[in-house]
């Protein structure tokens, strides 16, 4: 089960931008994450090299948490809007409930619930 320091270190890496390096500090080497009903992606590595590339599309991206963040043992729930500025002028704002299973201090798997039309860039 995570502290609530490890928890609020976590949501402030992302808050600041620092997508790609939450990932290396707070997974574990065997980590997966999961969009939806998609296939999961499996190690952090490929975890940090996805979202290298995600955010390579975008000029910049504002993350947010909305409170609460919810515990309970080693899940938990973190609900975010992401605002991208795509490098092509176009602007998203995604917001998505992240579900969590922590083991100890790191994040083992995550998997993502959004309506994917958010995707589609204004």
């Amino acid at each position: 089960m995570p502290s609530k320091e490890t928890l609020d270190k976590f949501v402030a890496r992302v808050v600041e931008g620092a997508h790609a390096e939450a990932i290396e500090e707070f997974y574990t080497l065997e980590a997966s994450m999961q969009e939806n009903l998609s296939e999961p992606r499996h190690g952090r590595d490929q975890l940090i090299t996805k979202e290298k590339a995600a955010l390579a599309r975008a000029k910049s991206v504002k993350s947010t948490c909305v409170p609460p963040v919810f515990v309970n043992g080693d899940h938990v729930v973190i609900r975010w809007v992401f605002e991208f500025d795509w490098l092509d002028g176009r602007k998203s704002r995604i917001e998505e409930l992240a579900h969590q299973r922590w083991e100890g201090e790191r994040i083992a798997q995550e998997t993502f619930f959004y309506d994917p039309a958010q995707f589609v860039p204004k």
